[in-house]
């Protein structure tokens, strides 16, 4: 089962990192309110970026490394690597 550190593009500009291991469900998840207190607010949510990992601790990995980088390089990650509007 594949593992996956996402970006979600809030509806207010905000972006939200998390992890999962059925990526399809848990942006649906967010999307009903019934993802994250936080997604809950910031609804609706799209899919910006994802990373596919072999284990659940290498996404979890990385979920931390993104959220502790600036607002700026998340923008870039999503920019190279993701899905831009």
């Amino acid at each position: 089962m594949a593992n996956y550190t996402y970006l979600l593009r809030c509806a207010d500009g905000t972006l939200y990192c998390g992890w999962t291991n059925d990526l399809d469900k848990r942006v649906a998840a967010h999307n009903t309110g019934a993802g994250a207190k936080y997604t809950k607010a910031h609804r609706p949510v799209e899919l910006a970026y994802y990373e596919t990992f072999a284990t659940r601790q290498e996404a979890m990995r990385r979920e931390a490394e993104i959220k502790h980088l600036t607002r700026q390089e998340k923008l870039a990650l999503i920019k190279e690597r993701g899905f831009s509007r």
